[in-house]
């Protein structure tokens, strides 16, 4: 058995080398899972091969990026920034937003898998808790959908669009909730996606953003036809209980939403990325990860 040595707040440990560990790395770095297993697979062997029984993290890290400069010089580069990523003082937080139907969440569960994260937190979520704390007559506009808030502004503003006025009113809310999470996740270092409607650029404290590890996206769909086509989708699974109707009524709503974030992702310069192909998606949000943040000491 290899096993393989690190150190965790200056006391060493040792664990069995694991090919679907390795894998996994090598899958984020844009290796194919099935090519990723059997690369795993010869550099256990080459390992056997050259009678190595106990080796470092380090030595690991360089004996797979020397695999891979022979197999694939590309991959080898971003399986090194991957590493220095995975060095990081500062945990890397994930903030993915769009209007509703756009694929947060379905992007963020894909992203999570391939950067092998667990802690996955969804604005909805968010959002209901601080239901249970504020009272509906304190904040009415939490206590409604993201499309059809402004239903419950009491004073609305003249010369305004009231969807995008209700929408605004209940993001500046839930971000405070978003806030919470994201200096939760730093304080307890611990890497985070935080996804949904309510992720939207220039509502999060700007200093928080600047200062950490912090990525975001907005989402969109720009075809309205592929957009609704989306909440059929969504509406076939059982466990769903809005219905496709109370999206199809909103369905304007939703696409004024959209537009609203858009034009705040260009305003803070996001990167806004059209969500038609989902595979196309997860590997721009993988690339830009690794390309900004594989360079971190």
């Amino acid at each position: 058995m290899i096993m393989v040595k690190g150190k965790v707040d200056g006391k060493e440990y040792q664990e069995p080398f694991s090919k679907g560990i390795l894998a996994r790395s090598l899958t984020t770095a844009d290796m194919g899972s099935k090519k990723a297993y059997e690369a795993a697979t010869e550099i256990e062997l080459k390992l056997i091969e050259n009678n190595i029984n106990v080796i470092s993290i380090t030595e690991l890290s360089e004996f797979v990026a020397d695999y891979l400069r022979n197999e694939d010089p590309a991959i080898a580069e971003k399986y090194l920034k991957w590493r220095t990523l995975r060095k990081a003082n500062g945990p890397l937080i994930i903030l993915i937003g769009g209007a509703s139907g756009v694929g947060t969440s379905s992007m963020a569960f894909e992203l999570a898998n391939r950067l092998g994260l667990k802690n996955l937190i969804s604005t909805d979520m968010i959002r209901e808790v601080m239901r249970k704390i504020v009272s509906k007559d304190l904040s009415p506009v939490i206590h409604k959908s993201s499309f059809n808030a402004y239903e419950s502004i009491r004073i609305p503003k003249l010369a305004s669009n009231p969807v995008v006025e209700g929408f605004r009113n209940q993001v500046e809310v839930v971000s405070v909730g978003v806030e919470a999470i994201i200096e939760r996740s730093i304080k307890e270092g611990i890497s985070t996606i935080i996804e949904g409607v309510h992720i939207v650029p220039g509502f999060i404290n700007e200093e928080l953003i600047e200062k950490y590890n912090i990525v975001v996206f907005t989402l969109t769909i720009s075809d309205p036809e592929i957009h609704k086509s989306r909440f059929y989708s969504r509406c076939r699974q059982p466990w769903v209980k809005r219905s496709l109707q109370s999206y199809l009524d909103n369905f304007n709503s939703i696409r004024e939403t959209q537009d609203f974030i858009v034009n705040q992702a260009k305003l803070s310069d996001s990167y806004i990325i059209d969500n038609v192909d989902v595979t196309a998606t997860i590997d721009m949000m993988m690339n830009d990860i690794i390309d900004k943040y594989g360079g971190i000491k």
